[in-house]
Parts: structure tokens; C-alpha cells; sequence
């Protein structure tokens, strides 16, 4: 790459080539993880993450393929299904969360998309937890224009809507909505104010060349996700990805590194499959621009770090926590 690119680093742009993203993943391994640490250090604090907890709201029985997940009810994962929660359960986690001194409470709940009498309910969950002094963001399938507005309304902080992978591999991931489904919710949710939420999964049988995919997609959005997170895959029994061979480590830092590199301001957040994670490949990844974690033992359906090890960790590490 010329001098001039390097230069660069570390500024938004919304004009990357899929083929810089390749150039990017094909740097030495210390050129890249160095390059990273410098743009995260022009943008950030490289010592303060920002934590946040996750809650189902309503799980299992979702009517779309996504071959990762356990959620959809094409598959025998075993997930035993439930409705939407009263608001009053909802609310004691919040709280819980709130007294754990965590700020962002995020709540799924496994749909195609809310249908019209869930919205009520909706709006009530989020004006009530941001009753409580948090941030609140929500993931609920794809959106139309009013509900995004609706949710806006409500006071709703952050909506999350994943690419999951690049354009070019998501049909061997998803083929029930499209990859322009998953894009027009994000512009409706920017639209009305909402910031977004918006990263993908690592480790489902794709090509670093669909990395790459993914990272220019990102990057390319106007404006970037305010947080992007970075999953790797938990496969579970049951789903078609069950016996993916396992992403190698590297790789994985080589993902988030190049993903700080890419969107320079966005928090990124390192996400499912930490509980697999040792600490020192943890340490990588916020080293090289991880910047973002959930907390607690469960992330919707799939095991999480323990928030004990957590702790252990991030106090090693001389991490503390953000307000965002």
C-alpha cells in the first residue's frame, strides 16, 4: 500500500475497496496488530472498555434459517420456547444489571420482525429501564419505518441489526430475509435517530475474502455503527453448523484489528464466544481495538464468559469500565 494510505489511518471514511480490506487482513501479523493499536489509540482510551448486558426477551420458535442460530424453529436445538416477558420481570434485570454498575442493558427478542400488539409492550420496556438511568438498545428482527419511529419515541438509544457476513456468502448462511432486508432496516433506524448496532459472525465456514467482505460493508455504511460487534461462532447441536471446524485464533485478531482499523470511532465489540476465549487471546483482541464486551453468563441462548473471570481479567489487564 503507499505511504499515503498509512497516513491515513485512522480517519472516516465511507469509500473503502474490498480490495484494501484484503491488503489490510495480508499485513505481517506485528505490522497489522501495530497499525490497529495506533488507530485505536487516536480515537480512544485504550484502557477503558464499555460493558453492557444482554437479556432475551422472547426466545425460540423464530420463523427464519439462520443456520447459526438456536433459535429458529426449523431446527432441533433442543431450546425450550418462550413468550415475550412481562415488563415487570424485565425490569428486575434491569435492575440487577443497574446495581452491577453496568450501563447499557440490551434486549432480543427472536422474531422475523415485532408484529403490531407487541409494540405497546415494546415501548413500555424501554421507557421504563430508561426509568432506571440506562442505556437501552433493543434487537427484534427487521424493522418498517413506524416502528422504527415508535421506538425512537420510546427513548430507544441503540437498535442492533447484524450483516452477519458478506454479501456474497450470507446465502449459505440466511436465505429466508436478504442481505437489502438487513440493510434497510439499518437506514430506517438511522433515520429516525436511533443509533445503531451493526457487526457480524465469525467462523461459520466463510473465507477471509468474505471477511473482508463484511468489514467494507461496515465501513461503508453512512455513518458507521456506533458499536459493531464481532462474534465468534458458538455452534450449537442441532443447527447446521454444528460440527464447523473451529476459526483459527489468529485469524480472529486479525478480524477485530482490521474492523478498528476500518471504522476507527465505532466501540467494537468483542462478543459471543468469549467463554471459549483464554485470556491471552482476549488480551489480543483488546490490544489490537476490542473496546466493547457483554457481560453476564448468558448472551441470549449461548454460554458467556463468567462475570467472575471477567472481572479477574479486566482488573489484570488494568481495564476499566466506560461510560459511553
Amino acid at each position: 500500500m503507499p505511504d499515503e494510505f498509512y497516513q491515513n489511518l485512522g480517519k472516516i471514511r465511507h469509500d473503502w475497496s474490498y480490495t484494501e480490506a484484503q491488503e489490510l487482513f495480508a499485513l505481517p501479523f506485528n505490522d497489522l496488530i501495530y497499525f490497529a493499536h495506533k488507530v485505536f489509540r487516536r480515537n480512544f482510551d485504550p484502557n477503558q472498555i464499555q460493558i453492557s448486558s444482554l437479556l432475551s426477551i422472547k426466545t425460540g420458535g423464530c420463523s427464519e434459517d439462520c443456520k447459526y442460530c438456536s433459535q429458529s424453529a426449523r431446527y432441533d436445538s433442543k431450546l425450550e420456547r418462550e413468550g415475550l416477558l412481562d415488563i415487570d420481570e424485565v425490569l428486575a434485570k434491569a435492575r440487577a444489571v443497574k446495581a452491577k454498575g453496568y450501563n447499557r442493558f440490551c434486549m432480543g427478542a427472536a422474531w422475523r420482525s415485532p408484529k403490531p400488539r407487541h409494540m405497546e409492550k415494546l415501548v413500555q420496556m424501554i421507557e421504563k429501564v430508561k426509568d432506571l438511568g440506562l442505556e437501552t438498545c433493543m434487537t427484534l428482527g427487521m424493522l418498517s419505518k413506524d416502528q422504527a419511529r415508535q421506538l425512537q419515541s420510546a427513548g430507544l438509544d441503540y437498535y442492533n441489526h447484524n450483516l452477519d457476513t458478506s454479501a456474497g456468502y450470507y446465502p449459505e448462511v440466511v436465505t429466508t430475509r436478504s442481505y437489502q432486508d438487513r440493510l434497510d432496516t439499518l437506514q430506517h433506524v438511522h433515520d429516525v435517530g436511533i443509533k445503531t448496532c451493526c457487526g457480524g459472525i465469525i467462523g461459520m465456514g466463510e473465507a477471509r475474502s468474505d471477511r473482508a467482505g463484511l468489514l467494507t460493508a461496515l465501513a461503508n455504511l453512512p455513518p458507521h455503527p456506533d458499536s459493531v460487534p464481532i462474534n465468534q461462532l458458538v455452534p450449537i447441536d442441532g443447527t447446521p453448523l454444528e460440527n464447523i471446524k473451529a476459526l483459527d485464533e489468529i485469524e480472529f485478531v486479525r478480524t477485530v484489528a482490521v474492523a478498528r482499523i476500518m471504522l476507527p470511532k465505532s466501540y467494537v465489540r468483542l462478543s459471543a464466544g468469549r467463554e471459549n476465549m483464554s485470556d491471552s487471546m482476549q488480551a489480543l483482541c483488546f490490544f489490537v481495538g476490542a473496546n466493547s464486551i457483554f457481560a453476564g453468563d448468558v448472551l441470549l441462548t449461548t454460554p458467556n464468559a463468567e462475570e467472575i473471570k471477567d472481572q479477574d481479567l479486566l482488573a489484570r489487564l488494568g481495564l476499566n469500565q466506560a461510560m459511553s
